[in-house]
């Protein structure tokens, strides 16, 4: 078993400063795994090491999946937040297309209505007013 000393190196490495200080629980398996490799010998040396192994991925998957499923959640409710502000300001349109829409009205139908009361008199009036106005009521329609 000359081709794990390596592994074992390794391992001794790694138990030296990072497990024993972030995962106090992973370094008690790793000792108990080389315990166990001492008493059994050389004979099951690699089914050990299988073995822890197959404990580190498993760990390594579920710290995964909490950081994956954290990350999941902290997105949902950056997009629940920008979703409420959008509804807040007409449907992530804001309110700038619809109040420059009725300043233009409002400013067209000044001249509009002169001309219309001028030449047509009431009917003129109602004429133009009734173009401002359809002209908004449109643009609300389709907006929605």
């Amino acid at each position: 078993m000359v081709g794990l000393a390596p592994v074992r190196w390794a391992l001794r490495v790694s138990t030296v400063g990072v497990m024993s200080t972030r995962d106090p629980e992973l370094k008690k398996e790793l000792d108990a795994t080389v315990e166990t490799r001492k008493e059994l010998g050389d004979a099951y040396e690699t089914e050990l090491i299988e073995s822890f192994l197959e404990k580190l991925e498993e760990r390594i998957d579920a710290t995964v999946d909490k950081r994956v499923r954290r990350q999941l959640a902290e997105q949902q409710l950056l997009t629940r937040g920008s979703r409420r502000s959008a509804g807040r300001e007409g449907g992530g349109h804001g309110p700038g297309p619809a109040f420059a829409l009725a300043v233009l009205s409002l400013v067209l139908a000044i001249p509009l209505s002169a001309i219309g009361a001028a030449n047509l008199g009431l009917p003129g009036l109602l004429v133009a007013w009734g173009g401002v106005v359809g002209v908004n009521y449109f643009y609300s329609t389709m907006r929605h």
